[in-house]
């Protein structure tokens, strides 16, 4: 198997998750924030995963619930941005603060049908992180509070991206030049 060409290394992630922790961390921080009343931090499953745990470990000044999203796009012969729930947030974000965070966003059609969720639930804030941002892709604005990379228009695989359920587990964001296939929407 050949590994797709680097575009952003390992280092580079390190050093930009540890920037957005902090600028996360001074947004929140009220000095005061009760442990009952905790930053509200929910993954867009499966690609956020490792980008989510790497910003939770810096974030230390802040108590932090998380939980997690799983959605799935309708393709072929259904209009765009028919977004399908598979696994929804168990905890309640009535009230709170929330961080949605997410590997890519390109279209945007998934993370605004998300978002405009989380606000109908009664969340106090939503604010979106994003490790990458294609913006050239969008189709649907998106406000993007913390972005991590802008990329151009090319399929990346890496640290938590994957192709067809492969390269998750790079430790860098790759380009992937294999053909391919038409498949679910990212969002």
């Amino acid at each position: 198997m050949k590994l797709p060409k680097p575009l952003i290394s390992s280092e580079d992630l390190a050093r930009r998750v540890g920037e957005l922790a902090i600028e996360i961390e001074n947004d929140y921080a009220t000095g005061d924030r009760a442990d009952d009343d905790p930053l509200v931090c929910i993954g867009v499953l499966t690609g956020s995963v490792f980008f989510l745990v790497d910003l939770l470990e810096q974030i230390e000044r802040l108590p932090t619930r998380i939980d997690f999203f799983q959605t799935s796009s309708y393709r072929g012969g259904t209009s765009p941005g028919e977004v399908r729930i598979l696994k929804d947030v168990g905890t309640s974000v009535r009230g709170r603060d929330v961080l949605l965070v997410e590997d890519i966003v390109d279209t945007g059609y998934t993370l605004r049908t998300i978002l405009d969720l989380l606000r109908f639930r009664g969340a106090r804030s939503v604010r979106l992180c994003a490790l990458l941002d294609k913006s050239s892709a969008r189709q649907v604005e998106v406000p993007i509070a913390y972005k991590g990379f802008e990329i151009d228009d090319l399929f990346v695989v890496g640290y938590g991206l994957d192709y067809n359920g492969l390269y998750r587990n790079l430790d860098y964001i790759g380009v992937y030049d294999g053909e391919v296939e038409e498949s679910e929407d990212r969002a």
